[in-house]
């Protein structure tokens, strides 16, 4: 079986939105999409903490350079930003526990940044919800479930026990992987672990150490 990672986002974070549209691509093998409230990871990135404007639009520059360097749709961004993200948390918080995580995260965060829709407004959500199939009125009321709220609590707590600081970070085993980077790091570690579990692999091993040597 392949190594499994966990995927952790907010749907508030534009970094996030760059990993979520290229986390399946890079990986090369299966991840859980965890939604976890970033602000309550040990070191999230405060969007809205620059001390002064000039500060906030070389923010802003980089972002929506990064944007065309991955080949995205030009970078829209919503307003007001950052936006609270509580609700649409909630209803990824739902979607995950109908299977749905992924293709409403994706809708989602299109609606933010590539649409320039603050997710605070629940015409929004519903928005990405709709594009899944998700009937808007399930929505809303998954969205107020005490087990939603838990379950969330529940993962952004787990994954600040496994070490997660901020998102966009990717888990493999017991390994955080985080910053620009984190998608091809985490996708070598997959590959090594896949490669550690193949048949053959102690075998392998067995004759090094009998050998000596590597056998080509």
């Amino acid at each position: 079986m392949p190594t499994q990672a966990a995927f952790y986002f907010d749907l508030a974070s534009p970094l996030a939105y760059f990993a979520a549209e290229r986390v399946l691509q890079v990986l090369g093998g299966p991840a859980e999409w965890r939604p976890v409230l970033a602000r309550e990871l040990p070191g999230s990135n405060r969007f809205d903490a620059f001390r002064c404007r000039e500060e906030q639009e070389v923010f802003r520059v980089e972002i929506e350079r990064r944007a065309q360097t991955l080949g995205l749709q030009p970078l829209r961004w919503p307003e007001p930003f950052p936006f609270d993200s509580s609700l649409a948390m909630r209803v990824a918080t739902y979607a995950a526990s109908i299977g749905r995580t992924v293709p409403f995260a994706q809708a989602a965060f299109r609606q933010a940044f590539a649409g320039g829709h603050s997710l605070e407004d629940p015409d929004f959500v519903l928005i990405a919800a709709a594009a899944c199939e998700m009937h808007p009125t399930a929505v809303l009321r998954g969205a107020e479930m005490r087990s939603t709220v838990e379950r969330l609590e529940a993962t952004t707590a787990a994954a600040v026990k496994a070490g997660v600081r901020d998102v966009p970070a990717v888990l493999v085993g017991t390994q955080v992987f985080a910053g620009g980077d984190s998608l091809e790091r985490a996708a070598e570690r997959m590959r090594i672990e896949a490669i550690d579990r193949s048949p053959g692999a102690a075998g392998y091993e067995l004759r090094i150490e009998q050998t000596g040597s590597r056998s080509t």
